[in-house]
């Protein structure tokens, strides 16, 4: 796969403002034809000076019959996405727009080089890490990592219980605020259980809902109410990542970046 890693490699050679000439930082021009649009590969003069010069080389990498000019506009920092999109495109290369005007291009995509992180989380209320990590990678922030994030999310409505944890998550009967009997069946997680202890005593059975408790594939990062569980490392055999339940998006972002950076040491 060939995929720049800055938009500043990659020009467009349509029209020729300065002849024959490109920008110094070039190494591939996007040709528009008659029929489409083809892919070059170039090497401007290496003992040029000057901003602009001339090509000592040039070659076709990709056809028009193998071209595809993507029609929407995109965030060009969100690499995984722009392999799966020209992945779905069918094409050998696929041109993209960013939202800035810059342009670049994936030539064979393959995600087979990219990471899988495995997100686990809850629902409802709002799954915050998982949409967090969707929208930062929208935002392009974890571009430069080339990972992509597989998301585990438990709908805790299909957990059938007596009592669930809190009414934000729009329950009626929750440990948050109503009274218990004794004998509850309760959707809930270590705190969940030290709470209905410590009020009430050990007579209920509790299903327990945390996220850390259903990790099964490594590397993952996962939410969990207990601040002395956050950290990195292993956990039921896995390495990852847990963060608190109300972490911010900067924490979340550097809790994967750090989690990455330890995963492809080890």
């Amino acid at each position: 796969m060939i995929f720049p890693e800055q938009c500043k490699q990659v020009g467009y050679a349509t029209t020729k403002p300065c002849g024959d000439l490109v920008y110094f930082l070039s190494r591939y021009l996007v040709r528009e034809t008659g029929a489409g649009y083809e892919l070059l590969a170039i090497t401007p003069d290496p003992n040029g000076s000057g901003m602009m010069r001339k090509i000592v080389s040039s070659e076709v990498i990709a056809t028009v019959k193998e071209t595809y000019r993507y029609a929407d506009k995109v965030q060009i920092h969100d690499r995984a996405r722009l392999v799966e999109l020209a992945l779905d495109s069918g094409y050998r290369c696929t041109i993209f727009s960013g939202l800035d005007e810059h342009m670049t291009f994936v030539l064979d995509p393959d995600l087979s080089g990219f990471l899988t992180i495995h997100v686990y989380d809850v629902t409802p209320p709002r799954p915050s890490l998982s949409a967090c990590l969707q929208e930062l990678s929208a935002a392009g922030l974890f571009g430069e990592l080339a990972v992509t994030f597989c998301h585990h999310t438990r709908d805790i409505t299909q957990v059938k219980a007596d009592v669930y944890p809190c009414r934000a998550a729009g329950y009626e009967k929750t440990l948050d605020a109503d009274l218990m009997h004794g004998g509850e069946k309760v959707a809930g997680c270590l705190t969940g259980s030290q709470f209905y202890t410590e009020c009430y005593g050990k007579d209920f059975t509790l299903e327990n809902i945390c996220p850390l408790e259903s990790v099964q594939q490594e590397p993952f990062i996962a939410r969990c109410c207990r601040s002395e569980r956050e950290g990195i490392g292993m956990y039921k055999g896995k390495f990852g990542a847990v963060v608190h339940w109300g972490a911010s998006p900067s924490r979340i972002a550097h809790a994967v970046e750090d989690m990455v950076a330890q995963w492809r040491r080890r």
